[in-house]
């Protein structure tokens, strides 16, 4: 694989093998028995081996989990770990030797840099959001995506509930006034949050936990959705937006970042909120117009606000948060009992472990065994494990553009052999076939991935024996 792929057509057919399966236990490779205290394996998995003798490189930005590094070294992943982030020059110098990489959420992976990636199999964002990477561009590649959709849920509902309170008693200012050497104790303006209406937008993992977190310190909630969804506690859907925001002593937002939640809170939206109410976003920099949030903070039509995200943010710490990154960056830093926090939401030490066990094991599950569960942009299929009592037998892993007629190639290819499991899925544009086949010779397996790699559709195919 030297040279660089083409997207959107197909780049030219690729075998990569991954290294030796785990031999921890997992729901995909072992059923397990207890019987009077003992534990034992009924079938256990195969250990794989390389089809082509290449090692596989890994390459970690951005200082995620050293549990995730130790993970992929226990698999014999040669691994590269970086604390900050690369900008899309250095990464257009440095994926092309790469197999797999791992970021959070400030490396950019762009169309260009999937074009410099000519051995590049999948991609970890050790972090919810995925949409600085080109998803599309990396199906059309080949190359799934996976990230960690639950694991810092609940730093970043204690985050909210951290905030809530500190707005609402302003014992952000008092603090800083306080460093300052000034002494001002005063309860105008200061409130309870016992009894106060909090308004979710976005009822998902993080929405929900927080509503379970609000409801503890007897806050009212109410939470919008673009789907109906069954309230834990004795949370309330409302059926729209500015319903919630009329309502609401407080509202926080816990959306994704699609073209539709783009400025979803702007000027129109912040001036059918309460007046004196407070506005927390935790979730993507570009949902609110902050300009417009400016000014309602000016006119003091809202009490306050905390702001984590940014539609702008520094690559490095120790970077500069200024005009230049964005133009009211000092206008907002000026203004009373507003919580500028850099992006930490979801870090906390119990988060980064989290994350950084459940991304790596879904890296290794793909590397290793093909399977594609909880990808973002691809077909998520999966088979059970090739056992150690199937000799002989090889995992064909199939990329290829979803058009008719595709199966009846490879399988063509696959006929002079028992398939014994064989599952497809489709994507979009992207299709993906598994297949395990038996009673394959070492002499046969160069010409089989001859065959299948030929076939007109073609995107990438690897070889697990």
């Amino acid at each position: 694989m030297t040279t660089a792929i083409s997207i959107p057509n197909s780049r030219p057919a690729n075998v990569v093998a991954a290294s030796a399966s785990p031999t921890t236990s997992t729901i995909h490779d072992r059923m397990l028995f207890r019987k009077e205290s003992t534990t034992f394996a009924i079938r256990q998995p195969k250990v794989l081996h390389p089809v082509e003798n290449e090692d596989l490189r890994l390459l970690i930005l951005e200082n995620i989990s050293q549990e995730a590094v130790k993970a992929f070294r226990a698999q014999g992943f040669h691994v590269d770990h970086y604390t900050k982030a690369m900008s899309e020059d250095e990464l257009v110098q440095k994926i092309g030797s790469y197999h797999a990489i791992g970021i959070r959420s400030k490396t950019k992976i762009t169309e260009r840099v999937l074009k410099a990636a000519s051995k590049l199999l999948v991609i970890g964002c050790f972090c919810i959001g995925t949409n600085q990477v080109d998803l599309l561009s990396a199906a059309k590649a080949g190359i799934p995506v996976f990230n960690s959709p639950f694991s810092n849920s609940r730093s970043v509902a204690e985050l909210v509930i951290s905030e809530i309170i500190a707005l609402s008693r302003q014992y952000f200012e008092r603090a800083f006034e306080m460093r300052n050497g000034i002494w001002n104790k005063q309860s105008k303006g200061c409130w309870e949050v016992r009894g106060k209406t909090l308004g979710i937008v976005g009822y998902g993992h993080i929405g929900s936990q927080l509503s379970v977190l609000a409801e503890a310190f007897g806050m009212r909630v109410l939470f919008h959705d673009v789907v109906n969804i069954m309230p834990l506690g004795s949370a309330r859907q409302v059926e729209s937006l500015e319903a919630l925001l009329a309502e609401s002593d407080f509202v926080t937002l816990h959306v994704p970042e699609l073209p539709e939640t783009t400025n979803m809170i702007s000027k129109e939206q912040l001036a059918q909120m309460k007046k004196g109410a407070y506005l927390i976003n935790n979730a993507r920099g570009k949902v609110v117009d902050i300009p417009a949030l400016i000014d309602a903070l000016k006119s003091k039509h809202l009490a306050g606000a905390a702001i984590d995200v940014f539609p702008a943010e520094p690559g490095s710490n120790g970077a500069p948060f200024d005009d230049q990154l964005n133009s009211w960056s000092s206008t907002l830093r000026s203004i009373p009992n507003v919580i500028l926090t850099p992006h930490i939401g979801g870090s906390t030490e119990e988060a980064q472990r989290m994350i950084g066990e459940e991304v790596s094991s879904a890296l290794i599950r793909y590397l290793n065994y093909g399977t594609t569960i909880g990808a973002v942009n691809f077909p998520e299929v999966d088979l059970r494990a090739i056992t150690m009592d199937e000799p002989n037998h090889v995992r064909v892993c199939y990329v290829h553009s979803n058009i008719p007629g595709v199966l009846r190639q490879v399988n063509e290819a696959l006929s002079p052999y028992n398939v014994e499991k064989q599952y497809s899925d489709s994507k979009g544009e992207i299709a993906y076939l598994m297949a395990d086949i038996a009673d394959v010779s070492p002499t046969d397996v160069n010409s089989l991935r001859e065959q299948i790699s030929k076939t007109s559709a073609n995107i990438l195919t690897r070889l697990l024996a």
